[in-house]
């Protein structure tokens, strides 16, 4: 693997940062603690989509620009090195337009992808509910037929992009053992949605969205009746990937703050960088930074290889958003008390770095994935019994 970025990709990342510094920093300044309004989630796309980030995963034919999921994964960390909410925003956007892409109808298509590839949407995909967590079979969202559509009664909790998005993509049930996907366009379906106050990322929206007899005519239905569980399976496995590169991107801020607070802190006469535990301690960041680094670009290309990515993906997911933790949790002890207000920027990363920890399968459940992969018996069962890899119960 070549560890050095190409000069292609080295002047994109530095044209975004640039691009971040002018034009995106002065929008969200003082908008961080609380979540984007529609109008500025919809400007910074907009501004965003001409680095490929929005759009990056779209092919070409698609409206987007067909990145390597590479170049992506190094545009997204940048962005979230400085502005992770945003990198949150643009992600799940993303996905929701490569469920149309994957698996919807041309007429969908030609109707929904061009706005993604132009900045002009946002997405959201709805899996989790209250009671289903990682479990998704037990979701209880249900379409049922009506005439020539159907009708959506159910709640999604913990969705991100859920008060701003356009268009969502709902995984519902339409059979007892039966997943399906719709496109729900906020400007022509019933639905409501609710921001939940959490704990970081607060520009990132994220809330609940309840379904009361919504009527989508069947037009707007993503691919076959009872198919849907394989998209959400490979969608889930890119936001692995992409929950590894925000939290890598978090570790990478929080290292260059506590570097920058500990050469120009003075204590005893000397910059506390030249004492000996403060070093330690940011051997011990740039160390678990790295490997997160190394973890999530590993990732990425296994992406790109194609096929199932199921360990890589789960691997960096659990190792990079609990190394935030602690590379954050460091740079809060580098600065001190100064490191517990919000006069410095640690406090924010390691609020945010716990954010990552839990979504797109928490820590635990992405740790019985790799089991799984390991020893090709999953844990999932309990003492019940397990499944082998061919379905078969042993």
């Amino acid at each position: 693997m070549d560890f050095e970025l190409s000069s292609e990709d080295g002047m994109a990342v530095e044209s975004l940062r640039r691009c971040i510094e002018s034009q995106v920093l002065p929008l969200v300044s003082g908008k961080l603690d609380s979540a984007f309004s529609p109008d500025l989630a919809h400007q910074l796309i907009s501004i965003l989509a001409d680095f490929g980030l929005g759009n990056g995963w779209l092919p070409e034919d698609g409206g987007g620009l067909g990145l390597p999921y590479v170049t992506s994964g190094l545009l997204y960390m940048e962005l979230s090195r400085q502005v992770p909410d945003i990198a949150g925003l643009l992600y799940v956007s993303e996905g929701a337009a490569m469920k149309i892409y994957n698996q919807g109808s041309p007429a969908l298509k030609e109707r929904y992808l061009p706005l993604f590839g132009a900045g002009k949407l946002i997405g959201c995909g709805s899996v989790t509910e209250p009671g289903a967590g990682s479990n998704v079979r037990q979701l209880r969202t249900r379409a049922e037929r009506d005439g020539k559509g159907w009708r959506l009664n159910g709640e999604k909790m913990f969705i991100s992009n859920a008060t701003v998005a356009d268009v969502l993509t709902v995984l519902a049930r339409t059979g007892d053992n039966e997943f399906t996907i719709f496109l729900v366009d906020r400007s022509e379906h019933k639905f409501e949605s609710r921001e939940i106050s959490k704990l970081g990322m607060n520009g990132w929206s994220f809330g609940s969205l309840v379904f009361t007899d919504t009527y989508v005519d069947d037009v707007f239905r993503i691919g076959e009746v009872g198919e849907a569980l394989s998209e959400v399976m490979g969608g889930f496995e890119r936001a692995r990937a992409w929950v590894a590169v925000i939290a890598t991107g978090i570790a990478q801020a929080a290292l260059r703050d506590a570097i920058k607070y500990a050469t120009e802190r003075d204590q005893f006469g000397a910059p506390i960088a030249a004492h000996q535990l403060v070093q330690e301690q940011l051997a011990d960041m740039a160390c678990e930074t790295e490997a997160s680094y190394l973890l999530t670009m590993k990732a990425l290309a296994a992406l790109d290889r194609g096929g199932r990515a199921d360990l890589p993906t789960s691997m960096a997911k659990a190792y990079a958003s609990e190394a935030a933790v602690r590379v954050a949790s460091r740079a809060i002890q580098v600065h001190g008390a100064y490191g517990v207000t919000r006069e410095f920027p640690v406090e924010r990363h390691f609020r945010n770095a716990r954010m990552l920890t839990i979504p797109d399968g928490t820590t635990q459940i992405n740790q019985l994935i790799v089991g799984r992969e390991l020893t090709g018996i999953p844990a999932f069962m309990g003492a019940g019994g397990y499944r082998n890899r061919t379905g078969g119960r042993k």
